[in-house]
């Protein structure tokens, strides 16, 4: 099997899956207990947030959990905007998000906040200008992913945040880290809040977190015992494998960025010959994320025909599959080409021999669509 999907989802590291069932086995207690078992696994969950706040030069405080990446971004648009709904109603989003922040947004519409979209440039960049204008006295929240999920587009949020608190230092900034921790260095100083999910890195799927730094004012969405954001008995082996997970995607990153940018390179070398490819990629895209798009043949298809060989692909966000790539669209203004993408996601554990393979059955596959579509 040859996959080449993983800014889906990715496969569990063994040691995170040790680190899981070793949870799991020896600690049974419920961390709310007082009794020693409970006081055993809240020990241990504990040590696991505080190797996390240390990796991100953080406060234990400021990790928040949720189930899901999606859920992480629900509890920081729609959690911000309750709180500080007295100071505006005015929000600011980039047409490069994932699926779930354009959910969000439909949802504070009909609650009466004013939703702007912000413009970018032709390489996928924030427009600065176009931010610097959008920007008001009443705007509480700018949401600008770090990295985008279909193109891989890299957004500076260092410099997004000193624009954004330059025009109004009250406006919050959170970002969607969720395809680039692992994948790059990340700071959690360069926003507000930012959201982060586990099987994204090699993680357990059924968690996720939401960093809020604790000058943030969030509102509750759910309520209960326990935690005030996610309440009820914490998942501590699912909490201690993300941990894990967090340490080991956050070693040698620059050395497993410069690798998988050589198998970007020999990819794009080879498929850009090909009449009809067109390679959906700018200079500020990370090289772990290859959007494509085909000219006659649906994506779908050519998807499945690649499934013959045990080739896997994906088409833009895995949460919105078979639909127009949004950020495509951003990017190139091209209807056609936004409906016809491919994603090609990359890993440090794609080796040379797979893609060697990939663009030999690719090249075959590609030829005989093309030859069915012209008889």
């Amino acid at each position: 099997m040859i996959y080449l999907d993983y800014s889906a989802t990715t496969p569990v590291n063994y040691e995170v899956l040790e680190s899981y069932i070793r949870a799991t086995k020896d600690f049974m207690g419920n961390p709310n207990s007082l009794h020693n078992l409970g006081v055993k696994s809240k020990t241990l969950m504990n040590s696991a947030i505080k190797q996390i706040s240390d990796i991100f030069h953080v406060l234990e405080s400021e990790i928040v959990f949720t189930s899901s990446a999606t859920m992480s971004n629900n509890l920081a648009l729609i959690g911000t905007c309750l709180a500080n709904m007295k100071h505006g109603n005015h929000l600011i989003v980039s047409k490069l998000e994932h699926p779930s922040i354009y959910k969000i947004c439909d949802y504070l519409e009909t609650i009466g906040f004013e939703i702007s979209y912000v413009n970018n440039t032709d390489e996928g960049l924030i427009d600065f200008d176009d931010l610097k204008n959008k920007m008001r006295l009443d705007t509480i929240l700018v949401s600008i992913c770090a990295v985008n999920s279909e193109t891989g587009a890299r957004q500076p949020l260092k410099m997004i945040r000193q624009i954004i608190k330059k025009e109004n230092n009250s406006t919050l900034l959170h970002s969607d880290m969720t395809q680039a921790l692992g994948k790059v260095a990340v700071s959690l100083h360069d926003v507000d809040l930012a959201t982060a999910s586990s099987h994204k890195i090699y993680g357990p799927k059924g968690i996720a977190l939401l960093y809020k730094s604790d000058r943030v004012k969030m509102s509750p969405l759910m309520y209960g015992s326990g935690s005030i954001y996610n309440p009820g008995t914490p998942a501590v082996p699912l909490i201690v494998a993300f941990s894990k997970a967090i340490r080991l995607a956050t070693t040698d990153i620059e050395k497993r960025e410069n690798f998988v940018r050589r198998l970007n390179t020999m990819i794009v070398d080879d498929l850009k010959k090909l009449d009809g490819v067109e390679i959906n990629q700018t200079k500020i895209c990370i090289p772990h994320i290859l959007n494509i798009s085909l000219k006659n043949i649906k994506p779908e298809t050519f998807i499945h025909a690649m499934e013959e060989y045990d080739i896997y692909l994906g088409t833009n966000s895995a949460c919105a599959s078979n639909e127009l790539s949004t950020s495509v669209m951003a990017i190139y203004n091209d209807r056609k080409r936004a409906m016809g993408t491919i994603r090609i996601s990359l890993s440090h554990l794609t080796t040379t021999d797979e893609v060697y393979r990939f663009l030999t059955c690719f090249k075959k596959v590609y030829q005989k669509l093309n030859s069915l579509i012209e008889d």
